[in-house]
């Protein structure tokens, strides 16, 4: 099992290979299973990068976020440092009001409890984290299977109104057309126990020129 997921590689894509010759050809074009979860040092830690990543493109989120966690000691802010952290300063890193809120709503219910730690997520189910998770300001069900998947490395998330997942399931089924996000859920089924590497092949695909 690799450092840091859930899973065995070679036992998902073998299951995968074996159930689906279509998904099996993706394998073939792709080449080997290679996410490696970034990992997580807290919940907090990793949604409040999210909510700041959010709507921006990569060096951009990085640079805000690289000025927000130097309004901190330490590697990594805490939700009550946040909450201690004055408006002024955190809109001065170049946080949007809306983005500010959300990580107001964040730490508050962080420090209330109302969150479950890194700890108690690790014995939670995938649905009961997304409902958890959720009830911040900001925070969808997409941002939730993103933590699931690149940093908790759990082996059966399938992101189906994702844009990349979407776009290379029309590319290995539909002959190119977008599939609705119900016809992505009731084909992936057959994906499971390891719906989390079908769908890191289907975005590596969307990624690809189409198969032949």
């Amino acid at each position: 099992m690799n450092e840091g997921l859930g899973f065995d590689p070679a036992t998902a894509v073998d299951h995968l290979r074996s159930g689906d010759e279509t998904l099996a050809r993706v394998i073939d074009a792709v080449g080997p299973f290679r996410l490696q979860p970034m990992g997580a040092s807290s919940i907090f830690g990793a949604l409040a990068r999210a909510i700041v990543y959010q709507q921006l493109n990569g060096r951009a989120a990085a640079t805000i976020f690289t000025r927000f966690c130097a309004l901190f000691p330490g590697t990594e802010p805490t939700a009550e440092q946040l909450l201690a952290t004055s408006e002024d300063e955190l809109r001065g890193a170049g946080l949007s009001r809306s983005k500010l809120l959300s990580l107001r709503d964040l730490a508050g219910k962080t420090v209330s409890g109302e969150l479950p730690t890194l700890a108690e997520i690790h014995s939670m189910a995938d649905e009961a984290i997304i409902e958890r998770l959720t009830t911040v300001r900001g925070i969808g069900r997409w941002t939730v299977e993103m933590l699931l998947i690149f940093r908790l490395g759990r082996p059966d998330v399938l992101p189906a109104d994702d844009y990349g997942i979407r776009k290379g399931f029309a590319r290995a089924y539909t002959q190119g057309e977008l599939p609705a996000r119900k016809e992505v859920e009731t084909y992936g089924v057959r994906w499971k126990p390891y719906r989390t590497v079908a769908s890191w092949y289907l975005w590596r695909l969307a990624e690809q020129a189409p198969l032949q």
